[in-house]
């Protein structure tokens, strides 16, 4: 009897359902009410009943057992266990889940503005994560599958939006305890707010700072927390890849905008080579502390951000990482690609050493941060870029010595004087040894490449790279210069060109790095060339002068007075041939002019000094002698020469 009443009320359950329940979702609702009215009356009795009564209808086999009791949703099946959840049992899951999370996927506002409610959407997704995983190794039911890949798919891209608006808009989300996911309990997590970045506050690291040892944290330890559960979830239900896209899309507009702040613009590389010299410069000034701010505390803080919201989800987070900061850190180097291959006209040369320098230092501090497989390839690009620049400068000397060789001999410089292109050459050359140890770097290489520098080598020189450039282009400036003497007519005149010039060259190397990269022998060499030049000098001007005051022993064999009267004629004619011309010479060191003076002096007062001696002894010319110079005249006259410069 009791039999007869249960299988009556079942039936009598089943005809109410079959009224009432027009819907899928009405049946289970109304099936739930009944079976928590009466214990006779579970879902897995009522299903079997509806089951056997199916079977009738249709003819099939009324043999199929009722199915077991539905395990909860949330757990698993156990390990190694043969058994697995009826698919009825899966279908009411699914269902049930559907409503659960319709709730929150339609919800207009945020969903972790509440924490209750977020906690309860992630449970339903775990949840529901789990049973798309049964769902799929069991295979049965390929239509419940696509239910519940469908409805993890709205999961996903409700959490994906959630996603975005955490790390954009950070203090719209509910405030979490403290020791959430990333906190380490100090006062230095300091927070930097997304909406910042967008607004009208200023972005701190647009700041200009002196101290690169800075980590931003752009999001709260509770911020940070709240995403990861989120990328957990993601990357949990294989959307992994969406989560790092929507993280590189929701943090590239803040690193846009960053490096936007810092001044630096986009500039492709026709228009770097169509600007001029004095807009590059201006735009360097700008790239070099931009670069370093990226590079230094942009790019790593980008890299701690992502690797604490991606913890323990490689690769995603690493995909995440370069996604976001790749656009302008491309850009940044893109410039430095384009002013390498742009003029490489000399006076350039000071703006690209900084620009490697900046580069170089960066390179040892970007291995921990580009250190994965998917950020390699940047770290390539900074350290290509880097080589480029070092090979600009390489060329940037070449272009030195080519404009050194194409300096026309047209004018001669004026009275002998240091001629344009040694003052500059000197002046630049002594400059860029400011940067010594950098161009030292640069140049390293050549001598083992077996060029033209490994040939110019010679053993009593220093054999550093930068030492064989630089005393190659010193070469290259003395052919020059004789090249430009030759301009001169007077070989006099000449000799001085030449003595001011290598003066003038030996005083910069001597005050400067380049005597310790030229070194001492070189030195030696020039000083020997200008010592021959001015030996060169005294013969070419006072040798028919000394030549003429020649008057042989006193005695038997002696000129004379009628012919020393005449030696002195002559030589009062020389003599003022060559002040009126050679007073308007220059010699601009002030040591060169007292030597080269005091050098006249001894060659000419002395035999000068001997005919007046003689003249006036002598009884024919003593008594009506005149002297239209005395030995003080021509002294004083000579130390009045090669003054054109002060006149």
């Amino acid at each position: 009897m009791a039999e007869d009443g249960e299988r009556k009320l079942l039936d009598t359950v089943q005809h109410i359902v079959q009224t009432l329940g027009s819907s899928d979702t009405m049946t289970e609702d109304i099936l739930k009410v009944f079976s928590n009215y009466d214990g006779r009356l579970s879902l897995d009795k009522i299903y079997a009943a509806r089951g056997a009564a199916a079977a009738a209808a249709g003819g099939g086999d009324r043999s199929m057992p009722p199915s077991p009791p539905r395990p909860p949703p949330q757990q698993a099946a156990v390990p190694g266990s043969s058994a697995r959840p009826p698919v009825t049992s899966m279908e009411r899951t699914v269902r049930t889940l559907d409503r659960q999370i319709s709730q929150f996927v339609t919800m207009d506002g945020l969903i972790w503005a509440d924490s209750g409610d977020a906690d309860r959407f992630l449970e339903a997704i775990d949840d529901l994560i789990g049973t798309v995983q049964e769902l799929d190794a069991a295979g049965t039911n390929r239509a419940l599958l696509d239910r519940a890949d469908e409805l993890l798919s709205r999961c996903m891209a409700r959490l994906e939006d959630e996603f975005r608006a955490l790390i954009e808009r950070p203090d719209d989300a509910a405030p979490m305890a403290p020791g959430g996911f990333g906190s380490d309990g100090s006062d230095d997590d300091e927070f930097y707010g997304g909406a910042d970045a967008y607004g009208d506050e200023p972005i701190p690291i647009a700041k200009p700072v002196t101290d690169y040892d800075v980590v931003i944290d752009a999001l709260s330890p509770g911020s940070i927390a709240n995403v990861h559960q989120i990328s957990r979830r993601m990357v949990d239900a294989g959307f992994g890849r969406e989560c790092a896209e929507a993280y590189a899309a929701a943090r590239r507009g803040f690193v846009d905008e960053s490096v936007a702040r810092l001044g630096v613009r986009p500039r492709t590389a026709e228009e770097v080579h169509a600007s001029t010299w004095e807009e590059l410069e201006f735009d360097i000034a700008r790239w070099i502390p931009a670069f370093n701010m990226v590079f230094r505390i942009l790019i790593p803080s980008e890299r701690r951000l992502c690797d604490r919201v991606f913890d323990g989800l490689a690769p995603f987070g690493d995909l995440a990482f370069i996604a976001a900061v790749r656009t302008q850190a491309l850009q940044l180097i893109s410039f430095g690609d384009a002013i390498s291959s742009s003029s490489r006209s000399p006076e350039r040369l000071f703006r690209v050493v900084d620009m490697y320098e900046a580069v170089r230092d960066i390179l040892p501090d970007l291995d921990p941060v580009f250190s994965d497989p998917y950020s390699a390839a940047l770290r390539a690009e900074v350290s290509a870029v880097c080589n480029t620049l070092g090979s600009s400068i390489k060329g940037i000397f070449m272009e030195l010595e080519n404009l050194i060789r194409r300096d026309p001999a047209r004018v001669a410089t004026p009275g002998g004087g240091i001629h344009p292109i040694t003052r500059y050459v000197m002046n630049y050359l002594r400059a860029a040894c400011g940067s010594r140890q950098t161009l030292e770097e640069v140049m390293e290489g050549d001598l083992s490449a077996g060029g033209r520098a490994a040939a110019a080598v010679d053993p009593d020189r220093p054999t550093s790279a930068l030492a064989v450039h630089i005393a190659w282009i010193m070469d290259v400036l003395q052919k020059n210069l004789d090249t430009k003497s030759k301009l001169y007519r007077d070989p006099s005149l000449a000799c001085i060109f030449l003595m001011n010039n290598g003066k003038y060259v030996i005083q910069k190397v001597n005050d400067s790095e380049l005597g310790v990269l030229l070194g001492d022998d070189w030195i030696k060499q020039i000083t020997t060339r200008v010592r021959r030049w001015s030996i060169e000098y005294q013969r070419t001007t006072w040798g028919k002068v000394t030549s003429v005051l020649q008057i042989g022993g006193p005695g038997v064999g002696g000129l004379p007075a009628k012919a020393m009267l005449q030696k002195l004629r002559m030589f009062n004619t020389y003599f003022e041939e060559i002040y009126a011309v050679q007073s308007e010479w220059v010699i601009a060191d002030d040591q060169l002019r007292v030597d080269i003076r005091s050098a006249v002096e001894d060659s000419v007062m002395s035999v000068y000094a001997a005919l007046i001696a003689r003249l006036k002894s002598a009884p024919e010319t003593g008594r009506d002698l005149y002297i239209k110079y005395t030995p003080e005249d021509v002294e004083a006259h000579i130390q009045h020469l090669f003054e054109g410069a002060a006149k």
